[in-house]
């Protein structure tokens, strides 16, 4: 079963002693003891982001691990991340991770190990990689539409109450047909697909939302998705 678990923010990294979105995903591996793989690349696999993974997720019931492009765990990536439960990523710069995954053939080997019921998951960026499409701040300027991995169509907006310029610059783009009607997601909010359709909408917190953006003759229209509050 092909899933994706998609955060608009939030997890260990920005609820360090609330870890229900983190607790969700284990679940959902139907394990007692998954394999997690956290990949840090947007972050220039950055070394107290990756510490402050095995902080959080040793004191779950799991078996942490992560994949630096730096300093590779092995030559044969494919069977490394095939042999996860899990592939978490983390935030950072969009541009410079589906780049560099590219370049070291990892989109392909996702797609593979997503195909193989390997869950999917990440926040900010390690949410829009996923998607057809997604907004942006990774070239230092207005936050701009970007191009993923397509694995799930439509585009993608996270951190969309905790950044005051997602949501219009995400109306503006799709307005402007700049990028393709898709989903947004508050900080504490995430999307858990099963195949290429929603499944359900999750939150860390009470009033984290997540919606459906669309628009019709130049108006942009959002409807709010049922959410599930794991708190």
């Amino acid at each position: 079963m092909k899933q994706i678990i998609a955060m608009g923010g939030g997890g260990f990294s920005m609820e360090p002693d609330h870890l229900l979105l983190d607790q969700y995903l284990l679940e959902q591996t139907k394990k007692s003891a998954p394999r997690v793989c956290f990949l840090p690349t947007a972050s220039g696999d950055s070394e107290s982001y990756i510490q402050r993974f095995y902080h959080a997720f040793q004191k779950l019931e799991c078996m942490p691990d992560h994949l630096s492009l730096f300093k590779p765990p092995s030559t044969d990536l494919a069977s490394f991340i095939c042999e996860q439960d899990i592939v978490y990523v983390g935030g950072g710069n969009t541009r410079n991770l589906l780049v560099l995954w590219k370049e070291w053939g990892l989109d392909h080997i996702l797609r593979e190990a997503w195909e193989r019921g390997v869950i999917l998951s990440g926040l900010s960026a390690g949410a829009i990689c996923w998607f057809k499409e997604g907004v942006t701040d990774s070239m230092n300027g207005p936050l701009t539409g970007l191009n993923g991995l397509g694995f799930l169509q439509g585009s993608f907006c996270p951190h969309y109450d905790g950044e005051k310029e997602r949501r219009p610059a995400f109306h503006r783009l799709i307005s402007e047909k700049s990028l393709s009607e898709g989903y947004a997601a508050d900080d504490g909010a995430a999307l858990h697909f099963i195949g290429n359709q929603l499944f359900q909408v999750v939150s860390s917190r009470a009033g984290a939302q997540a919606y459906r953006v669309t628009v019709h003759e130049n108006e942009i229209t959002e409807i709010s998705l049922p959410v599930h509050d794991l708190s």
